[in-house]
């Protein structure tokens, strides 16, 4: 069983994890709000929030979705090679998980562009133009869409710190815990996309 980054044993292993997952929870409860309140918007209006759902590119939205889910494998990956003691491999692969988050957010920094561009943004003149469902629409879409964005961020300056340990030899085969916990909100942040993809991308 790994031990915690100060060497700790069994005991406060299994209460970092515990921690780690109550943290998970208070993100799930949080995205899971937003998504109550979506089904609420979508069951008011369910022809605008299909009409709105085709100015999205449902291309960059399918690409992003397979880039996030190979992050997710090379995150677990890396974690397998770290226990496997095999660190310059795990350091690759930490490498190239965040270079997928990355090409996430250019992605969809791209898209959000292209929104702007066409005055789409949160009470812009040409969004107050648009029937009231699809002003509802774009809003959530902007709020949810932007928020796991930072979350996504955050994830790979989490990560970039794993690396810069990682190199430092603070984490190790049998001190993997920062990496595990690491991996899980970073699997958090895929499964929450692999949810708004549909939301967003192929409202019914």
């Amino acid at each position: 069983m790994s031990e915690t980054v100060t060497g700790a044993g069994h005991g406060e292993y299994q209460t970092a994890k515990l921690g780690m997952w109550l943290f998970l929870l208070t993100e799930i409860t949080l995205f899971g709000g937003l998504f109550i309140g979506y089904a609420y918007m979508w069951s008011r209006y369910p022809r605008e929030f299909h009409a709105a759902s085709q100015e999205l590119n449902t291309v960059l939205g399918v690409t992003n979705t397979m880039v996030l889910l190979t992050s997710s494998l090379t995150m677990a990956l890396a974690i397998a090679s770290l226990q496997r003691g095999l660190v310059r491999r795990a350091m690759g692969l930490v490498s190239v998980t965040m270079l997928f988050g990355l090409v996430f957010l250019v992605n969809k920094g791209i898209e959000w562009g292209t929104k702007f561009r066409h005055g789409l943004w949160p009470s812009s003149p040409e969004m107050l133009k648009l029937p009231g469902g699809q002003q509802v629409f774009f809003g959530l879409y902007f709020t949810m869409t932007g928020l796991h964005g930072v979350h996504v961020l955050v994830g790979v300056g989490l990560l970039a710190v794993m690396l810069v340990l990682l190199a430092r030899g603070r984490i190790r085969p049998e001190r993997a815990l920062l990496l595990e916990n690491s991996g899980l909100y970073w699997h958090l942040v895929d499964v929450v996309w692999i949810f708004l993809l549909p939301l967003f991308y192929f409202a019914a």
